[in-house]
């Protein structure tokens, strides 16, 4: 496999040409959207300019419309490795795990249990915990402080015949840790429990195929990966067809539609097809012996994957090594597998938001607080005391800004009392 091409990568993303005062903009800021390309872009305005009309209409555009949703239901089939009748699309992953659950609470009575984890965005805690209100029972898998790892001891505590359902992420959006997905979903089918995985974190970094994970519905977001910002969920056949959607009485009972309440963001599916697109392409430059756009994407996330962990690994080491910080996740370039290029810190006698504030008046883009991943912020302690930083790394990042992040974290140490800081550009 070829290496990546960086500078054609940053190429295509004009945002990247920021400055702010002179400097250099640089986008650590990834894990809560990242920036497009151009042709993404530009295939949102050329939706709105040539085809903007609504669905199932007997004229041009509409039709054109019915083409692009179909398009974009086969592109992120070939990005999840699944089917296109099993893609649904909505406005985001929240929306869309809360219409699940809403559905999948039709089949549950008092008793049943669900069980969710400490260390998901709590889109994938609360949709779950609001069945409690009809008697269904929550349990929460607890997470080793040490590194903010799952713990799958407690994990098989806590699965029971009653268990209907484990909700999981695929990867932490705050302190980048990988979950065994593969391993929940073999302890899960061995009580007969359901699976919700929610990759929105992970689809920017790594392949995914959910034939392979056998999870029975995913969620991500494709402006997690590189588009505008439109839900996507995956779900089996099988249970698209079974559980019983709310939605309005005319609108269509067929899978997958019948999931999709209202109309749809076509002019951000035209951006999701793009967005394909820009990964095919990135695919086939470093692996031009690929034969469909299935095996091109497979290969962009793990060029993408190999790249980032470059990064990590020269990201983690120069953070560890600066005086008073704490560090959250997994530290061991020899374990790296299990994270993504996104880490959480704290440093002594300063606040996540003065830490970002001071990066980002120098254009170093980070951000603070709690990311939604309530329950792990709570149970590190650092809820109360403003959060966490956090720094996300994805592939048009270079060495070069890592370095210079590095640069200005260490100087943090020369806080004045009046809030300037000593010896910083």
């Amino acid at each position: 496999m070829e290496p990546l091409d960086l500078k054609w990568i940053r190429a295509q993303f004009p945002a990247l040409l920021q400055e702010i005062d002179a400097r250099a903009a640089i986008f650590f800021d990834g894990p809560g959207g990242t920036q497009v390309p151009g042709s993404v872009i530009e295939a949102m305005g050329d939706y709105l300019t040539k085809s903007n009309a609504n669905a199932h209409g007997a004229f041009a555009t509409s039709e054109r419309t019915d083409a692009l949703i179909t398009s974009a239901r086969e592109a992120i089939a070939d990005f999840l490795g699944c089917d296109s009748d099993e893609v649904v699309f909505g406005a985001n992953m929240t929306s869309l795990t809360f219409a699940f659950s809403r559905a999948i609470a039709r089949q549950l009575k008092a008793g049943d249990e669900i069980v969710v984890t400490r260390l998901d965005h709590d889109a994938n805690v609360s949709s779950w915990q609001a069945l409690s209100e009809k008697g269904v029972v929550i349990r929460t898998v607890e997470i080793d402080t040490q590194d903010c790892t799952l713990n799958m001891r407690d994990l098989e505590r806590q699965l029971n015949e009653r268990t209907r359902l484990v909700a999981v992420g695929y990867a932490s959006n705050a302190v980048g840790t990988v979950n065994d997905v593969a391993e929940v979903v073999r302890l899960a089918r061995g009580v007969g429990a359901l699976v919700f995985v929610d990759a929105v974190h992970y689809a920017p970094h790594g392949s995914i195929d959910v034939r392979a994970l056998d999870c029975d519905s995913l969620t991500c977001s494709a402006y997690k990966f590189f588009g505008p910002h439109v839900g996507i969920l995956y779900g089996k056949r099988e249970h698209l067809a079974l559980l019983k959607p709310y939605k309005v009485r005319p609108a269509s009972d067929l899978v997958p539609s019948r999931w999709e309440t209202g109309t749809l963001n076509h002019e951000g599916l035209a951006g999701v097809v793009a967005t394909i697109d820009y990964l095919v392409k990135l695919g086939r430059s470093v692996s031009p012996s690929v034969q469909n756009r299935r095996e091109a994407l497979v290969a962009a996330m793990k060029a993408i994957e190999q790249y980032e962990r470059e990064l990590s690994e020269r990201l983690v080491a120069g953070l560890l090594q600066i005086p008073g910080l704490t560090f959250y996740g997994i530290a061991d370039p020899t374990r790296f597998d299990w994270r993504t290029p996104t880490v959480a810190i704290r440093l002594a006698g300063k606040t996540p938001y003065e830490v970002a504030k001071t990066l980002g008046d120098r254009a170093i883009f980070t951000w603070h607080g709690n990311f939604y991943a309530l329950g792990l912020t709570e149970k590190l302690g650092v809820e109360s005391k403003g959060g966490l930083l956090r720094i996300g790394l994805v592939h048009y990042n270079t060495v070069e800004e890592i370095d210079r992040l590095l640069e200005v974290v260490k100087t943090l140490r020369f806080l004045r009392g009046n809030g300037a800081y000593k010896g910083l550009k």
